[in-house]
């Protein structure tokens, strides 16, 4: 696997030396620059040549909070898969996280060795969901969030729907193009179709899009 470059911002100085620290540590990652506001994150990524590949921010931070800097880089950084990790973290977040764009939220409790997995997962998967998550998505996000009307012009094809089922068990587009015997360009093509007839914007609004409509059962999403 590639080097993952991330970047962290949260607003507590010593919270993002500690971890910045530890990740240096990791050959597995990159730290590719800290920042202490989302204000000075906009502006880093606005002079920046390359741009990380995961992004991990707090949620609560003065003026710019971590659910407003998140939505600002699903914007105008649409390739940057972002994390929150809170010390604010409740369960009940999870939908409106998602619908940010986030492909992760954590408590800042977990181990930097358990966020190391993360960030690893989020990488190579797109997204990461706690067993607790999945729950709340499936009994509350469900029923209280629009389900998305298709008509016959967007309806999920065959193919589509065989890719979304692997793309919901945390296959990579190699992955699920070896499994259909497919090329992963032609994967990475019904994925954008999928993201276009259900209006999601990250591979997490695909899976609570596959649980609303009952093409996937949350008990059988794997976890870390």
């Amino acid at each position: 696997m590639n080097t993952i470059s991330v970047a962290l911002v949260d607003d507590e100085a010593l919270i993002v030396s500690l971890l910045a620290d530890f990740l240096r540590e990791q050959e597995q990652v990159d730290i590719l620059f800290t920042a202490n506001s989302g204000e000075e994150c906009l502006e880093i990524l606005s002079k920046q040549n390359k741009l990380p590949d995961v992004l991990i921010t707090d949620l609560k931070m003065k003026e710019l909070d971590g659910s407003v800097l998140t939505s600002t880089i699903k914007e105008n950084y649409p390739d940057i898969l972002t994390i929150i990790m809170s010390s604010h973290y409740k369960r009940s977040f999870i939908g409106i996280m998602l619908k940010t764009g986030v492909s992760a939220f954590l408590p800042k409790g977990i181990s930097p060795k358990q966020l190391l997995e993360i960030i690893i997962e989020v990488a190579e998967k797109g997204f990461f969901f706690f067993p607790d998550q999945l729950d709340i998505i499936r009994e509350q996000i469900s029923s209280k969030s629009p389900k998305p009307i298709l008509n016959d012009d967007n309806k999920i094809s065959e193919r589509e729907m065989e890719v979304l089922r692997l793309l919901c068990r945390q296959k990579t587009a190699k992955e699920i193009a070896e499994i259909l015997f497919i090329a992963p360009r032609t994967v990475e093509g019904h994925k954008n179709t999928l993201f276009v007839k259900t209006g999601a914007k990250n591979l997490a609004g695909l899976v609570i899009y596959a649980i609303q409509k009952n093409y996937v059962n949350a008990n059988d999403i794997p976890i870390l």
